[in-house]
């Protein structure tokens, strides 16, 4: 079988219904690893906008008085055929994204495991008691679904990302209208088949495609849509968090990073270059925690830089569909075009290029792993969420100075730290601005978990009860008796 003729078939859903072309615009979806086409997305019309709006407000009315139980049975149906569906979901995940399959595999299948924690989690969405002034009142407070949901997820993680507001959303009991990324749609179809083929209602997910313009405006302008939730980049969540703070819409905004990465002297500093190397690579260095801003101890600055080195050499660039290959193409040519303007702003700014730098070959996506060492503080790289497989390395003197360095940008999404110190442990877990801090591990994936950033890296959180805040609104009742 051929990879195109193994390609999802692309199309939009609304209302219960998978809708192809049907004579609309199409755009093509290449694949990073060679440029061939892969498939033709169709592009929605303002009648489908229309129509996915009228379907999903019809649903909410219905499903938010859907008993818990039942939302969570087929939540958890839903987690069963991703488990099933997961080998071919993951190959055209790596066709359109470029990812390696064994990465893509991951992504799907753990994805699972988020369906069922929120049919789980949804069951226990409860209200309280106050107890009151007088006698004769009873006072309640409950939570309740706020309604109809826009929903915009990016190309790194295709599905998990969807899949991560989907869930929380419909186990809140609101409905769901979902633009994905236009660049690597599959996963997104095939999200729509899986709740399809698991039993959800009509109209309680949509999913459009095209013009993210006009299907944000539509949307969010809209009264029927009462929440956004959005994952992209800082400048575009702020030009969309903007409209919808002029139509008072609540909204999720999990936005870019630039993580730092502290390695202090007295961390076991092979554990930490063995672990941080694979870990900045993944996925070509196209996700949003990624470390990329590395300040290493100077006593332990070079046997570091070398260690890492030694395992980003190791890295094996190719087809995410070869056997043996740990990272494939950027995903687009927009994104290699970046990653050359980074390497010529580090090597202009004075940085040394101690591995990689360029693109690799002259067919598909191809930038090799690239780690710079002493870059400018004022170079692009150490500014500017590079958000491909670029690290920079500079050596630190002062913990202080390190944990006010990790703080000077603006971003807040994740940030990293290696040590034996409980002091120094405790002075960066207090210190550091961001959502989140990982201390000698990686921690951040369980659905049990919030993920979310601060400052420019946005609000709100996916994953662990926090989830739901965004989907429900709070609704106070007092009674005389």
């Amino acid at each position: 079988m051929s990879q195109t003729a193994a390609y999802e078939a692309l199309a939009q859903y609304i209302d219960g219904e998978l809708i192809d072309a049907g004579g609309r615009t199409t755009q093509p979806v290449l694949n990073p690893a060679d440029g061939s086409v892969l498939g033709h997305l169709p592009r929605g019309t303002a009648a489908d906008i229309h129509r996915a709006l009228q379907a999903a407000q019809r649903a909410f009315t219905l499903w938010r008085r859907e008993s818990p139980m039942k939302r969570s049975e087929i939540l958890r149906r839903a987690a069963q055929l991703i488990r099933e569906r997961a080998p071919q979901i993951a190959r055209n995940i790596t066709l359109d994204q470029g990812k390696p399959r064994a990465e893509a595999t991951i992504e799907v299948s753990s994805s699972a495991e988020h369906a069922e924690w929120h049919a789980e989690e949804g069951r226990r969405i409860y209200g309280r008691v106050v107890p009151p002034r007088s006698p004769d009142v009873r006072q309640l407070v409950v939570r309740e679904p706020i309604g109809v949901c826009a929903a915009f997820s990016p190309w790194n993680f295709p599905f998990n990302q969807a899949l991560r507001k989907v869930v929380a959303a419909l186990a809140s009991g609101c409905t769901v209208i979902l633009k994905g990324p236009s660049e690597a749609p599959s996963a997104i179809v095939a999200l729509a088949r899986i709740f399809h083929d698991a039993g959800l209602p009509p109209g309680c997910l949509n999913v459009l495609w095209g013009s993210a313009d006009e299907i944000s405006r539509r949307l969010v302008e809209s009264p029927i849509v009462r929440m956004v939730s959005f994952t992209g980049s800082s400048p575009v969540g702020k030009q969309l968090g903007a409209l919808c703070g002029q139509h008072m819409k609540r909204t999720t905004m999990e936005l870019g990073g630039h993580a730092p990465v502290i390695v202090c002297a007295d961390a076991d500093v092979d554990r930490a270059a063995d672990l941080l190397a694979p870990y900045k690579f993944r996925n070509a260095g196209q996700v949003c925690v990624s470390p990329t801003r590395f300040m290493v101890q100077r006593p332990v600055f070079d046997r570091f830089v070398a260690r890492f080195l030694e395992r980003a050499r190791a890295i094996r660039v190719g087809s995410g569909l070869d056997d043996g290959v740990a990272m494939g193409p950027v995903a687009s040519e927009r994104r290699l075009n970046e990653m050359i303007a980074f390497a010529a702003d580090a090597r202009a700014s004075g940085g040394e290029i101690a591995l990689g730098g360029g693109r690799i070959g002259t067919r598909g996506n191809f930038f090799a792993p690239t780690v710079v060492v002493n870059p400018a503080a004022t170079s692009k790289l150490m500014r500017d969420e590079p958000f491909g497989p670029m690290a920079g390395i500079v050596p630190f003197d002062d913990l202080d100075a390190a944990i006010t360095s990790a703080n000077s940008l603006p971003f807040g999404l994740a940030a990293y730290a290696f040590t034996t110190s409980t002091r120094n442990a405790h002075a960066i877990a207090t210190g550091i601005e961001a959502g989140m801090v990982n201390i000698n591990h990686f921690g951040m994936a369980p659905a049990e978990i919030p993920f979310g950033g601060i400052k420019d890296s946005g609000f709100g959180s996916e994953g662990g009860t926090e989830t739901f805040d965004s989907y429900l609104v709070t609704k106070f009742v007092t009674q005389l008796n």
